[in-house]
């Protein structure tokens, strides 16, 4: 198991997959020590340690190869989630990039509302996603949410949904700020270390669930998705809007 992560590691990093060959190198290395203290082959023993240090020496090259990328703001990754694929909770797509110095979000989406039975969730989505932040284990006191008007009858249900979320988030501290525009588009999220993440669909990436009662309903990580990318990249100074 640990020869062919770090086989699949050497192809991300000949592939400039820098990040996923980084955690594919981490992974075959906690392997081969494993391997190291089962083995009582002196011979083989000094063969494996002699690879694992080839390959430490690897993955520190490319951490420090994408922190400089960081630093220049020309960091990029990119996910792509199959249609149907499941585990891509909020906690799996955010939880790495909001580290403890996070105090400000900005949330820009067009579709937090629910006129329609297609966007009915979107509202609970953007709550789900203020939950997670909540939770930490970053300190967000403050978040900036753009989107449009819903249509119709929709808006009055929009802005009570929206003005229980504000209250609900000051209880823990939390400042919501929301504003409104007609024009918007464009679908990110910023967090003031620098991170931003795109979604092609936004937050709305998830199906919708069978029933109330269905698996998936709750956790996130168990329902099924919408194919979208998503790119994370990171830059010197977070735009605010």
């Amino acid at each position: 198991a640990g020869a062919e992560t770090v086989k699949r590691a050497v192809q991300l990093d000949a592939a400039s997959r820098f990040q996923e060959s980084l955690v594919c190198y981490q992974e075959g290395i906690d392997l081969l020590l494993q391997v190291v203290k089962a083995t009582t082959d002196e011979a083989k023993k000094h063969r494996y340690r002699q690879k694992i240090s080839e390959y430490m020496t690897r993955a520190e090259d490319i951490k420090k190869h994408i922190e400089k990328e960081k630093q220049d703001g020309k960091y990029h990754k990119q996910i792509r989630i199959e249609e149907n694929a499941t585990g891509f909770g909020y906690e799996k797509l955010f939880q790495e990039y909001l580290t403890e110095i996070v105090s400000e979000v900005w949330v820009e989406d067009p579709y937090i509302r629910q006129a329609h039975q297609a966007s009915r969730y979107l509202l609970y989505n953007f709550l789900r996603f203020c939950e997670m932040l909540v939770k930490g284990p970053c300190k967000v006191k403050t978040i900036h949410l753009l989107t449009s008007y819903d249509e119709g009858s929709g808006r009055s249900q929009q802005m009570t949904a929206l003005e229980e979320i504000k209250q609900s988030l000051s209880n823990y501290g939390v400042t919501l700020n929301i504003d409104f525009s007609s024009s918007i588009h464009d679908r990110e999220i910023r967090f003031n270390n620098g991170w931003m993440i795109k979604i092609g669909r936004g937050l709305d990436y998830f199906k919708k669930p069978q029933g109330r009662f269905s698996i998936g309903y709750c956790d996130f990580d168990l329902r099924p998705c919408h194919e979208t990318t998503v790119d994370i990249f990171h830059t010197k100074h977070t735009k605010k809007m």
